[in-house]
């Protein structure tokens, strides 16, 4: 069943990109589409091409559920990979082109480390549950890009912001944290968004839930961005490194790498 709740559109279009011309994009997205099914790109290739940053990887949602999904790109002879087909994701590879294509998703329950996740047909549900409004951006085959969240106009302000209420996304993912601090790295500019800082002040004890492997993942890649020092310091100053690296009691030698 194809969503039929009313969308927002901004006035965006990604234009004529090689990502979004390429003839392994153009058939995978034929596949998904061939019976009638809407599927849009999400995520990092939207929002980067926005920012005109090279797109890494091309994320694909649809209505359309896992079992479907495999059968229309087999149709078309798409390897399809059921990577993680309970959270409703499929890898597409198609010359040699990998392509992540989930279901749309709402929560039906979150703890701070695990989700259990119901399929939906509906664009703004799904995009409501993401973390921050820059990452819940979607747009169609045409280039043409649908925010429910303001997400383009905190993208070109440099905001790094929560959807809806902070400490309920951050309680749904603890992770979502180290997550804030990261993309503010990368595509934030100050001063910090206040409600974020007092929402992950006031969570930081709950990272030490997690495993230690997902924290050192976000933490390496925090690492990489432009001035680490700056948002470690942040960091810090939320309490955030008291709990997930204690060690770290002089972040000054960072800034002089």
């Amino acid at each position: 069943m194809i969503s039929r709740n009313i969308y927002k559109r901004q006035k965006a279009n990604l234009g004529s990109q090689p990502w979004l011309t390429a003839s392994p994009t153009r058939n995978v997205i034929n596949a998904l589409t061939a019976d009638g099914a809407d599927a849009r790109f999400v995520g990092g290739c939207v929002r980067d091409t926005l920012v005109n940053r090279p797109v890494k990887d091309i994320d694909i949602a649809t209505p359309t559920e896992p079992e479907a999904v495999i059968k229309l790109l087999e149709r078309f002879g798409i390897k399809a990979v059921a990577t993680g087909i309970s959270h409703g994701t499929v890898t597409a590879v198609c010359k040699k082109k990998s392509f992540q294509i989930t279901t749309l998703r709402r929560d039906e329950e979150t703890d701070g480390r695990y989700a259990k996740v119901a399929f939906t047909d509906d664009w703004a549900v799904d995009a409501m549950r993401r973390d921050f409004t820059i990452n819940a951006l979607s747009a169609d085959p045409a280039g043409d890009v649908y925010d429910y969240n303001d997400g383009i106009t905190d993208l070109k302000h440099g905001k790094v912001r929560f959807i809806g209420n902070a400490q309920d996304r951050i309680d749904e993912d603890y992770l979502r944290i180290l997550r804030f601090f990261r993309f503010q790295g990368d595509y934030g500019l100050p001063p910090l968004d206040n409600d974020a800082i007092v929402a992950s002040h006031s969570r930081a004890r709950k990272l030490s839930a997690l495993s230690g492997e997902r924290v050192r993942d976000e933490l390496l890649k925090i690492l990489l961005v432009l001035n680490p020092g700056d948002i470690l310091r942040h960091m810090q100053n939320a309490g955030v490194l008291d709990v997930i690296l204690p060690e770290a009691t002089n972040i000054n030698r960072l800034f002089h790498l």
